[in-house]
């Protein structure tokens, strides 16, 4: 179990994440990461959560896919950015994929997501020096 500061917990959280984020998928896994929503990242954990729909299967297989995901995710919300959220949505292919596959699903869609968050702050950041000038 991840501790409650590190998790998303209402609806409105993920939402935010999943309509602002930046996404980026690969191979049974999507990801939406939105670097410090709140502009204050000052001591402030990452946190993640998940969505894993009836169409992966059963109450059996979405929860262990959970359970793989939470293990594989832990070690990534400390490389991510402070303030960083990230909702990791399971594809229903994830319930064939290895603990191994899955992780680097997890580890390259992160990545991409990342770099994607990025480039598009520091393109906000220019075209605001940009504008004022």
């Amino acid at each position: 179990m991840l501790p409650s500061g590190s998790r998303l917990h209402t609806s409105e959280e993920f939402s935010a994440v999943v309509r602002s984020g930046r996404r980026s998928a690969s191979g049974g896994l999507v990801v939406h990461l939105l670097l410090d929503p709140a502009g204050t990242s000052a001591g402030r954990a990452s946190r993640v959560g998940f969505v894993v729909s009836g169409k992966v299967g059963n109450a059996v297989v979405r929860h262990r896919i959970t359970r793989r995901l939470r293990v594989l995710v832990r070690p990534l919300l400390t490389d991510l950015p402070s303030g960083s959220e990230l909702v990791v949505r399971a594809l229903p292919a994830a319930a064939a994929a290895s603990s191994a596959e899955l992780g680097r699903d997890l580890r390259s869609a992160a990545a991409s997501a990342l770099r994607k968050a990025r480039a598009a702050g520091s393109s906000r950041t220019t075209a605001r020096v940009g504008g004022a000038g």
